[in-house]
């Protein structure tokens, strides 16, 4: 009975990260390595037809246009390889030197067709081909078992719909939005009052390590903009991407001025190690408006990873009030600050520099900015689309058309 729970505890775990990749990866994989696996038997001549299931493997991916890429791709190095295997076999045969020529000339041969990560398999596939005395049943065995994964492969993708994974980068994007008004609290808590130079150099390296989080948010981010390419259950996919890929590009540009606030507090509490970094009430008012800016980070990541229209209208409205009050107390600050200086000018320009990287952050945040920006990268991404695919462009618009001439029918 006991092994019986267990066993519906780890099910339950499982059916809960249904969508994890790691997850997805494995199932599709394994389902199409096996039915690669099964078809080659029957139509390759070769007893065990690895190369097929092999292929599966390695052209099932996460999302439907990573698959069609790497599919491509792994068929014109096999291809390639058993090509340049013919040719040696015909010319000098296998011996040691031929088979660093041919390597050579396979890794070459790799390059000028562009199929990037699968150069070795051009030189494996050779080298596997010329290894054999038939050399001709074997490298169009290979070339059939090659065309079978590709194809079972893709098929997979077809019939089971790769998940949509915006809502994944999206916690990506929030928790990175998160951490980053964490370390806010903590710099303006610590420049209220007297802060040992110690702290805020602990407070800088935590700034430098968001370096870190933001390429893990980037690589989900790519994810999540593949699986919107060429995905038929997916509609307005470029206005997700672009979305998504300017609203990292904003919170990268915050994170680096944030570890450029970082550096300037950590300057000030060298310079000021026995006294406090600010007047008292400058103080409250430099955390008062790091909290404020805090809050407004998670907003704006809100903001950009909310695809319902009413929660995105209250996610601006909130980031919009959010930024109103953070501008006024700035105001405030600079005044204390400016009063700070006239009563003591040391270390006026830092002063200035706190002032002028939290106005980079408030500017980086602003909804209109933030508008035009977008607007910006939509027609600029849509100018290198129809220029790079003009074909699948006007198909898409005529599509676009075709629809909107059937509901207006339908009305």
């Amino acid at each position: 009975m006991r092994d019986v729970r267990e066993w519906m505890a780890a099910l339950v775990r499982f059916v809960k990260r249904r969508r994890d990749p790691v997850v997805v990866q494995t199932l599709r994989s394994a389902a199409a390595a096996t039915i690669a696996y099964v078809i080659a038997l029957r139509l390759s001549p070769e007893a065990a037809p690895l190369t097929a299931p092999l292929t599966a493997l390695l052209v099932v991916q996460v999302t439907l246009y990573a698959t069609l890429t790497n599919g491509v791709r792994r068929v014109n190095a096999v291809v390639a390889g058993v090509l340049v295997a013919i040719a040696f076999s015909l010319l000098v045969g296998l011996t040691w030197w031929s088979l660093g020529l041919l390597i050579l000339a396979s890794l070459g041969v790799g390059h000028l067709v562009k199929v990037n990560e699968y150069v070795p398999e051009v030189a494996i596939s050779a080298m596997l081909v010329l290894g054999v005395t038939t050399v001709g049943d074997t490298a169009w065995a290979r070339v059939l078992e090659t065309l079978i994964g590709a194809v079972v492969g893709l098929a997979c993708n077809l019939l089971f719909a790769p998940p949509v994974w915006v809502d994944e980068a999206g916690e990506s994007i929030e928790g990175l939005a998160r951490r980053v008004r964490q370390l806010m609290l903590s710099m303006g808590e610590e420049a209220a009052g007297r802060t040992p130079v110690e702290h805020a150099t602990e407070r800088l390296h935590e700034a430098r390590r968001l370096d870190h989080d933001i390429v893990e948010v980037d690589a989900a981010l790519k994810q999540a903009e593949d699986s919107l390419r060429l995905n038929p259950r997916v509609r307005e996919g470029l206005l997700h991407r672009v979305v998504l890929r300017t609203g990292l590009d904003t919170l990268e540009i915050c994170t680096v001025v944030l570890r450029v606030l970082a550096r300037t507090l950590t300057d000030l509490a060298k310079e000021r190690e026995s006294e406090r970094l600010f007047a008292r009430q400058a103080g409250a008012a430099v955390e008062q408006l790091l909290s404020e800016i805090a809050d407004a980070v998670v907003s704006f990541a809100v903001l950009v990873t909310t695809d319902v229209s009413r929660s995105a209208e209250s996610a601006e409205e909130r980031l919009a009030s959010q930024l109103r009050h953070a501008a006024a107390t700035r105001d405030k600050l600079a005044q204390l600050l400016l009063e700070e200086v006239q009563r003591d000018a040391r270390q006026w320009q830092l002063h200035g520099a706190v002032l002028t990287e939290v106005n980079r952050i408030l500017d980086e945040l602003d909804t209109e900015h933030r508008s035009r920006r977008l607007l910006e990268e939509l027609d600029r991404t849509s100018q290198e689309q129809r220029e790079r695919m003009p074909r699948l462009t006007w198909m898409q618009e005529r599509l676009r058309r075709n629809r909107g001439a059937l509901a207006r029918r339908s009305r």
